[in-house]
């Protein structure tokens, strides 16, 4: 059956589930609507000059979309001549589709990203923004994940004062290959996804920027286990000998590139390296802002700092001392060092005036520009007390969803 709808017409018919998300993922991969894309496995099998093996339609289930006037009523009527089920055919036509349009790779950058996630207060939830950003960036891209911008986010970019949130929108992960750096001494990166701090009396990132290694630093890094990021997302654990990191820097040669040096040795094997600083503003986060500076023929806004803060008084304060420090690495030492942007995080509007007001503030802020506003809701805190990744505990819940938005902001 069909009904009109504008200048194309509505179909209903059948096609198994499997083939159905199978249709669905890939031409959100491929950016078009799923209906051109059945609109062209149509054409196609309408020109073929013989059948094609029959496809196991067992359990299919009702499918509409919108083809062109005609079209349907031109591949009813093959179907008939072919002596082949209009379910039969149809299938045929999205498996035709599917094949001639395979998954698009995943495309590797020429550099990697590198994001410094900083600030130096403390509890603005610097630890949370790393790992949800990095776990959005490493999700499998052969899947689709809902993603949309938080309502508080979308009414304070937009003109008309509106309450209401955008729709979600699933879209296929990115597939990056993601490297967590736990930079901070306190090691909460580390045990909020369920890993052991590293020994004191073994190897540390911090021996490495010393020095002072004992082995390769590869060797130090864990995967984080979820069928969702495959093997594409890695952490290098945190060390409490970080607390003296400042001091032995204190002594190293050029110790402003130390934790380049270290990186380096892995910086090949991944897409996009996320730093999680601890709230310092000490020679460890001059290391920090220096990997994160734009390299020789690198794109401007590929790495840089991610500033994370809250919608309260005394984040504006610790901000002008985070930009004055960068604003002095970038002239005393020629650094070309881009902001990725701010997150406002913890948001919360019932905090009344002081939150609302705060979050204005920061909007008016165009350059760093805000490009992420994650919630204050209680599943990220769930998740880091069962230690698991935020988007593995709770996948579609507005913290998850916010998570990839800011992902593709930076991205």
């Amino acid at each position: 059956m069909s009904s009109p709808s504008g200048d194309r017409e509505k179909v209903v018919s059948k096609i198994p589930v499997a083939l159905q998300l199978d249709l669905k993922i890939r031409a959100a991969q491929h950016g078009i609507d799923i209906q051109h894309a059945v609109e062209a496995g149509i054409e196609a099998w309408l020109g073929l000059g013989s059948n094609l093996a029959p496809i196991d339609t067992s359990g299919a289930k009702s499918f509409s979309t919108f083809l062109p006037p005609g079209q349907w009523d031109r591949f009813r009527g093959d179907c008939a001549s072919r002596g082949v089920s209009i379910i039969q055919g149809l299938a045929q036509s999205v498996q035709m589709w599917l094949e001639t349009n395979p998954a698009p790779t995943v495309v590797r950058p020429e550099h990697p990203k590198r994001v410094v996630v900083c600030n130096q207060k403390g509890g603005v939830g610097k630890t949370a923004i790393t790992a949800g950003t990095g776990e959005a960036l490493a999700e499998d891209s052969n899947q689709l994940h809902p993603v949309r911008i938080s309502k508080h986010f979308a009414a304070a970019l937009s003109e008309d004062d509106t309450d209401s949130p955008l729709d979600y929108e699933d879209l296929p992960g990115l597939g990056l290959r993601v490297l967590l750096v736990d930079f901070d001494p306190q090691c909460h990166l580390t045990k909020q996804l369920g890993q052991d701090p590293l020994p004191l009396e073994g190897d540390s990132l911090t021996k490495h920027m010393a020095g002072e290694s004992k082995g390769q630093l590869r060797d130090l890094i864990v995967p984080i286990e979820d069928p969702r990021f495959g093997d594409r997302l890695h952490l290098l654990p945190a060390c409490t000998d970080a607390f003296l990191l400042d001091v032995k820097l204190s002594g190293v040669r050029a110790r402003e590139a130390a934790l380049e040096r270290a990186l380096s040795a892995v910086e090949d094997e991944y897409d996009a390296i996320l730093i999680d600083c601890p709230p310092s503003l000490g020679l460890s986060m001059d290391a920090a802002a220096y990997y994160g500076r734009r390299r020789p023929g690198e794109a401007p806004g590929n790495s840089g700092v991610l500033v994370v803060v809250q919608a309260e008084d005394s984040s504006a304060d610790a901000y002008g001392l985070l930009t004055s420090q960068i604003e002095d690495l970038r002239n005393d030492m020629h650094l070309e060092l881009d902001y990725l942007g701010i997150v406002v995080n913890h948001y919360d509007a019932r905090r009344g005036y002081i939150a609302t007001s705060s979050l204005e503030s920061w909007m008016d802020i165009k350059d760093p520009r805000v490009v992420g506003v994650i919630g204050d809701l209680k599943e990220q805190k769930e998740a880091v007390r069962v230690k698991q990744p935020l988007l593995a505990y709770s996948p579609r819940c507005d913290q998850s969803v916010g998570m990839r938005a800011l992902a593709r902001e930076i991205s």
